[in-house]
């Protein structure tokens, strides 16, 4: 395995810093097997502690060794990537309610993606976006971005961590004549948490209230589409074991860990009447309508019953769920399997399909 010994080389400071893009290149690229067998070695790299070590958490565990890691408002020091427009911007009251925002350049109001951090709604920042060559690729085609914080599950349930993206969103479309914005062409672009609050934004009915006293709640929370990379299916977790067979007891951090996702108290919880309107509020695969934008999932990793926590929660079988659901509903799907896919072109395109005449 050739991606190991390049990257224990870089990770004890012999390569040289201008070759830190070639190690960031090589993880990004690397297969699932390759970076499991980067976990034994570098145990503080699986940033969740579910056993799995996903691409986002080993590039941003070598930027960091190699003296780029960055973080944004929330801990450490910002790198030398693409500098935003602007940075660390209020869209909503709680500190980590901030976002980012980096202007390109073009005739007329430009698309904008927003990239969506993972990390299991407990970690995770903004910043990691920075030295993005997606986000690069973007700018470079006229594509404005932004990355965003949110809250954390110790302090939100899952269903309100999914407001403040909405609100993001909306947040994002008050500043259209600002900052040069379509508001048409938006896009969400996240892995794990980041990849499936995408697509809750991407599938969720419009949460846009006309005759709100705030400005922000009457702009529109619908994406035009979006890119999911390592996503979950959907955040009911009751609907879990249909499609992947029971979890392991021993992967859930506490016996109640799912009804706390929601901030219910046991599991008990999550049969009861008041417990119906929340699950159907964050089943993704529920809200998939034909009036929805296209979407690009890929999740790389092994079939079969799943080994571990990281395998569960990315389970190529939650992309399937997705794609059945977008077929049965006639929404365009991409499914990327261990083949190389490439989100930047399939945003491009999108975009140019949704373009106004």
């Amino acid at each position: 395995m050739k991606l190991l010994p390049f990257l224990l080389v870089a990770l004890v400071g012999t390569l040289l810093p201008a070759n830190a893009q070639n190690v960031i290149a090589r993880l990004e690229k690397a297969s699932d097997a390759e970076l499991q067998a980067l976990l034994p070695r570098f145990p503080a790299a699986d940033a969740n502690g579910d056993g799995k070590l996903t691409r986002e958490e080993a590039v941003s565990f070598a930027r960091t060794a190699m003296g780029g890691g960055n973080s944004g408002k929330g801990g450490g020091k910002k790198g030398a990537g693409s500098v935003p427009t602007e940075s660390d911007v209020a869209y909503g009251p709680h500190e980590r309610n901030v976002l980012d925002f980096w202007k390109a350049e073009g005739e007329g109001p430009r698309p904008l993606v927003i990239f969506i951090h993972g990390g299991g709604f407990t970690g995770g920042d903004k910043s990691k976006w920075w030295d993005s060559g997606d986000l690069k690729r973007l700018l470079d085609n006229g594509i404005s971005c932004a990355a965003i914080n949110y809250r954390f599950r110790k302090d939100a349930a899952i269903q309100d961590i999914l407001k403040d993206a909405a609100r993001a969103v909306q947040f994002l479309r008050t500043k259209g004549a600002e900052w040069n914005l379509d508001k048409s062409r938006f896009a969400g672009f996240g892995g794990s948490a980041g990849a499936g609050t995408s697509l809750w934004l991407a599938t969720r009915d419009d949460l846009a209230d006309p005759d709100s006293e705030d400005p922000v709640l009457r702009e529109s929370s619908r994406l035009q589409a979006a890119v999911l990379l390592s996503t979950q299916a959907t955040y009911d977790l009751t609907k879990w074991d249909r499609f992947l067979g029971p979890a392991n007891p021993a992967w859930w951090a506490s016996p109640n860990e799912a009804a706390e996702f929601y901030h219910f108290t046991e599991q008990a919880d999550l049969a009861k009447p008041e417990a119906l309107p929340v699950l159907k509020e964050c089943d993704m695969l529920s809200w998939i309508s034909a009036d929805d934008g296209p979407v690009f999932v890929n999740n790389r990793g092994p079939e079969g019953p799943s080994v571990n926590r990281g395998h569960y929660l990315h389970h190529p079988e939650h992309a399937r769920q997705i794609e059945k659901a977008c077929e049965a509903a006639g929404v365009k799907c991409t499914l990327v399997g261990e083949e190389s896919g490439d989100p930047v072109e399939f945003l491009l395109g999108a975009f140019k399909g949704s373009e106004a005449e």
